[in-house]
This record gives structure tokens, C-alpha cells and sequence, in this order.
């Protein structure tokens, strides 16, 4: 990753990282090496294929602010895990899923994207790695090309290890006014992609938590101290149904 970052070329000079594992800084996302198609010209009458070479990019405005967002792009996400993540060590524990024989294949990414995230937003109730991977288990059973249809076609499919629908994938992207910074640029194709559903799921999670106390403050139950079991309720969309069972002047 050094010899990378050291290659990539900032096309301007913004200031500090979201992340020490991050390749650029606040208001630009990574582009990796690619090939690219340069139309006809007088020159070049036919074109011509030139390399990019791996570099850092502006980012979108959004809404016609031009505040610095954070965008975690598909070709950093990938590099930051296959750079970091091998090297990890602690929870999620193994052999403890008997009846998903593939439980552990997934726990480097379950692990280094709970710390980057948990680091990300400086938590002080930080996120068990073993209630992701007990999430994934509940919402796929670690199958990587589950797709799961909604009836709501505005919903999608739901899709990957953390069963991420079309919907959310947007909410990532940023087209939504909920969502006002981190987001993540994935496809539909990207997010069959283990990493990268994994990454996206704990950060759409930690979007939940936040939904979770706006639901508990609604209910009049403002005193509650919202748990990442509430944010998985938040999560699978049963946490209201839950509210409703509870009584707001005990």
C-alpha cells in the first residue's frame, strides 16, 4: 500500500484523512490504474487507449455544497482490506456457527471493517464483531450470491452477505438527504462482492443506530440508551412493531 500511495497523484491538497488506512484525503476518493478510451481527434484519428494511472480524484458536490464529503470507493475499500486485514487478529470467534459450514471464510472482513468503522465514528459503545457475523447469518446464511426479491420494486433486491437492498445501495451513493457524509459507491455487482458488502453493511448499521434513537424519541421514550441490538431490530425493520409493545409512562 505504501508503493501505492506514494504513485497516486493528488490532484489537489486538502488536508487530514477520514482514516489512517485511507489512501486520500477528505473530498477525494481512489481511482485505481485503468485503461481508458480517448475519442477521435485530429491527432489521432481513431482514437487511442491510454492507461490512468492510479490516482486521487475530486468528489462530487452534492447539492450544490462543495464541503468536502468522505466517498470510499470499490478500488479503495479493496485495497484497504487486502492490505490490513490479513494482519488483524481478535473477534469475530470461529467454529462457533456449526450449522454454516462457511461461517469463518468472511471473519477478516468482519473484523477490519467493524474497526474501521467503530474508529471511523469514534464509538463509545464500539460494535462486536460477533453480532455482525451472527447479523450475516440471520440475513443470508453466508451465502455470497444470495438475492432476495421485495415486493416494493423501489426496495430492489436484496443482495449479498448482509442482504444490502438496491434501495440502501443509493441511500450509500448519497441520493438521499438522510445520509449526509461516508458514503460508500458500490453497484449491484459490487455488492456481491464480500468485502465490499460487509463494508457497506456496518456502515449502513451504524445509519440504523442513529434511526433506532430517532424511533425511541418518537415513542416518547427519549431516556433510552439505544444498543446495537435496537439498531438491528432498526435494521430488519422490526423495531417500530417492537415500540409499539412498549409503554411510553411506565
Amino acid at each position: 500500500m505504501e508503493d501505492i500511495a506514494n504513485e497516486i497523484t493528488l490532484e489537489t491538497d486538502l488536508g487530514g484523512k477520514v482514516h489512517p488506512w485511507r489512501l486520500c484525503p477528505i473530498g477525494q476518493h481512489y481511482v485505481r490504474e485503468h485503461k481508458e478510451h480517448i475519442p477521435p481527434s485530429k491527432k489521432h484519428p481513431d482514437g487511442e487507449i491510454i492507461i490512468r494511472h492510479a490516482h486521487c480524484a475530486n468528489n462530487p458536490h452534492r447539492n450544490g455544497q462543495n464541503k468536502p464529503r468522505d466517498i470510499l470507493s470499490i478500488d479503495e475499500l479493496q485495497l484497504i482490506a487486502n492490505t490490513y486485514f490479513a494482519g488483524l487478529s481478535g473477534p469475530p470467534k470461529t467454529h462457533v456457527l456449526i450449522d454454516y459450514p462457511n461461517s469463518d471464510e468472511f471473519d477478516q472482513y468482519i473484523r477490519g471493517w467493524t474497526l474501521y468503522w467503530n474508529e471511523v465514528f469514534e464509538a463509545q459503545n464500539p460494535l462486536d464483531p460477533n453480532l455482525v457475523k451472527a447479523l450475516i447469518a440471520s440475513e443470508s446464511s453466508f451465502r455470497l450470491g444470495q438475492d432476495t426479491p421485495n415486493k416494493d420494486r423501489h426496495i430492489g433486491y436484496a443482495r449479498g452477505l448482509m442482504q444490502l437492498t438496491d434501495e440502501t445501495t443509493r441511500i450509500l451513493h448519497g441520493h438521499q438527504a438522510g445520509l449526509r457524509d461516508h458514503f460508500i459507491y458500490l453497484s449491484h455487482e459490487n455488492a456481491h462482492d464480500p468485502s465490499a458488502n460487509i463494508c457497506a453493511g456496518i456502515r449502513w448499521l451504524f445509519l440504523k443506530r442513529a434511526g433506532a434513537k430517532e424511533r425511541y424519541i418518537k415513542a416518547g421514550l427519549e431516556n433510552h440508551v439505544v444498543t446495537w441490538d435496537d439498531a438491528i431490530a432498526e435494521y430488519k425493520g422490526v423495531l417500530s412493531g417492537i415500540l409499539e409493545n412498549k409503554n411510553p409512562n411506565p
